[in-house]
């Protein structure tokens, strides 16, 4: 089978407005690191459970909407536009930019750093007012062109036998633990 295709052309549909400035990983030719150290980095994602964003969609899709309002939960599909050129040519990182995981391939982990950096959240959906969703959750910098929404169907992802790597398994205990200390 032939994968080579002619270059995609995307639009965006609309921009994330929020108050997350900076992204929490860097990506850059040396490979991917901690904006922070691993505890303020944890806390920072953990803030986006309560942080209102905005995704202020275009004005002329304001139909493409009609019902959205009926899902506590939706997906954000989104370009991680702070990745720069040299960090999408990464093959190999450290997860969460962090040595003491082991060196695996982008393709195992959720780094922003990615050979198109699309990037998906799941979100709750508070409210919205014309086109503009007000979500929780969202890990997306502020200015990031929004690329698609779709529902959050439980159904439609399902967790059965799921199996994850052990050190997936230590970066989510990790997160968990430093929510339970609230």
């Amino acid at each position: 089978m032939d994968t080579t295709f002619e270059d995609i052309r995307l639009r965006p549909i609309g921009v994330v407005r929020n108050t997350i400035k900076q992204p929490f990983l860097i990506a850059s030719e040396s490979g991917l690191t901690m904006r922070e150290g691993l505890v303020p980095t944890i806390e920072e994602v953990r803030k986006t459970d309560e942080t209102i964003s905005e995704v202020v969609l275009n004005r002329d899709l304001a139909d493409l909407l009609e019902g959205i309002d009926e899902y506590s939960h939706i997906k954000i599909l989104y370009w991680a536009h702070g990745v720069p050129r040299e960090g999408r040519a990464l093959k190999k990182v450290h997860p969460m930019g962090n040595p003491d995981y082991p060196l695996v391939g982008l393709f195992s982990t959720c780094s922003p750093a990615r050979p198109n950096p699309i990037l998906t959240t799941i979100v709750r959906l508070i409210g919205r007012d014309g086109t503009t969703l007000h979500v929780t959750g969202l890990d997306a910098i502020d200015g990031s062109p929004v690329l698609d929404i779709k529902p959050h169907v439980r159904e439609f992802h399902p967790a059965d036998d799921l199996r994850i790597p052990d050190w997936m398994e230590k970066i989510q205990s990790r997160i968990k633990e430093n929510k339970t200390k609230d």
